[in-house]
């Protein structure tokens, strides 16, 4: 068991925010700076969406290790892995000069990025559990406000005429301030500590039910992808769309990604009281608004009919993600947790990397006008699976109702049996 020397809501809760911001720092800045990033390589539209994938290639291992490391190690392991996120950041934007230069610094960024990315969302589902509080959805409406903040940022600092070194060197300090404060609350509050499964690891029942719950967490990762990829389609492009059709100067086109970022922080904690039951409602509308905004973005003659495109996908993405990490956070044991999200994380990132390289494929194709009525099949697919995987994954049925003292889904405050186990892994939400 986990053992606390305080109160689970401050020993976790703060370093969880912590980390979301410093990662909503980040690519904030990376947001505001594509164009720049482009331009200072000497690339085109389609060369920077093979340079993007080289993100995926650092990313994808990166995530998957993290998860056992985390399990093993505890969670000061994301205190280090965010500050770095930072460190690596700085060192791309003062070496991408090139396409090989940009794939190299692509790939360091990947691989921090995603170790970052798993161990957040680890200390805010296992927070989220412990506190009784939503705070998965509120992190991530932290980062997404963070990530409006530093784009906002860094269109000021290009419409100043600065380096596109400045905002990446300002956030990299961020990211190791946070990170020396995170290591700090985490080390003094909480002891990593695990429960015994020696005897759980050696029945036959415990394969059957780990396949099953593997199974799951992959559909639901799938649906992850699909929203990620619409996301970050915007995240990436929008300052580049922006600019490139509707002939928008770079600093006030560096502010585009920060109107998406805020319209999803403001969701987020907008949406973060609702229940669980609400869940499969909830990602289809949102799934339904990702649609209707990536098609106004790709008629849009004008820079005000753009963004009103740009909130309403924000508004409809922004809910999909923390809704599927909130579900597998209620249906994993606490010695698994870290392992079951990196296995979620990991899947859904792959959206989130192939998103911009979709988007860039189908601008050289067809125009960035073009590849946004492809994003908007994307989140046509959304509608379609979200239901369909839900219900295959068990995680869209509704179980019973918790009895006290109950610590996690399907079992009392003790380690549940085998049997108990399996069921919940066939089980839903809260």
């Amino acid at each position: 068991m986990v053992r606390t020397t305080r109160d689970p809501s401050r020993t976790l809760i703060a370093p969880a925010f912590l980390a979301f911001a410093a990662f909503g720092l980040f690519w904030g800045v990376w947001g505001g700076s594509v164009p720049q990033v482009r331009d200072q390589a000497g690339i085109s539209d389609g060369q920077l969406g093979f340079a993007l994938l080289f993100v995926g290639a650092g990313a994808l291992p990166a995530m998957l290790l993290v998860g056992r490391a985390l399990d093993r190690w505890g969670l000061t392991l994301a205190a280090g892995v965010v500050g770095a996120l930072g460190v690596v950041g700085a060192g791309m934007a003062l070496t991408a000069f090139s396409l090989p230069g940009l794939c190299v610094g692509l790939a360091l960024v990947g691989a921090s990025s995603g170790a970052a990315d798993v161990a957040m969302n680890v200390v805010a589902g296992r927070a989220e559990k412990t506190s009784g509080r939503p705070v998965i959805t509120r992190a991530h409406g932290l980062f997404s406000s963070c990530v409006l903040v530093a784009s906002l940022a860094t269109g000021l600092a290009f419409a100043a005429s600065l380096p596109l070194a400045v905002p990446f060197i300002a956030v990299a300090c961020l990211s190791l301030t946070a990170g020396i404060f995170m290591i700090r609350t985490l080390r003094t509050g909480v002891v990593h500590g695990r429960s015994d499964n020696r005897s759980v690891e050696s029945s036959p029942t415990t394969h059957s039910s780990h396949s099953r719950m593997m199974m799951s967490l992959l559909l639901i990762g799938v649906l992850g992808a699909l929203a990620f990829a619409i996301e970050n389609a915007h995240q990436s492009w929008s300052a580049v769309f922006v600019r490139d059709e509707l002939h928008v100067d770079a600093g006030p086109a560096a502010v585009a990604p920060g109107v998406f970022a805020g319209t999803v922080a403001v969701t987020r904690f907008c949406i973060s009281g609702l229940k669980a039951a609400h869940a499969q409602a909830i990602l289809v509308a949102g799934a339904l608004a990702a649609a209707a905004g990536a098609a106004v973005i790709a008629a849009a003659p004008t820079l005000s009919i753009a963004a009103l495109g740009l909130v309403v996908a924000a508004a409809g993405t922004s809910v999909v993600f923390p809704t599927l990490l909130g579900i597998v956070s209620r249906n994993v044991e606490e010695s698994h947790r870290a392992r079951a999200t990196s296995i979620a994380t990991t899947v859904s990132y792959l959206g989130f990397l192939l998103g911009p390289v979709y988007v860039g494929l189908w601008a050289d194709a067809v125009g960035l006008r073009g590849a946004m009525v492809a994003v908007a099949a994307l989140a046509v697919g959304l509608i379609v699976l979200a239901p369909a995987l839900l219900h295959v994954s068990g995680f869209g049925r509704r179980p019973p109702a918790p009895g006290p003292g109950r610590c996690q889904p399907g079992g009392s405050g003790r380690r549940p049996p085998v049997r108990a186990r399996a069921a919940v892994h066939r089980s839903g939400g809260r």
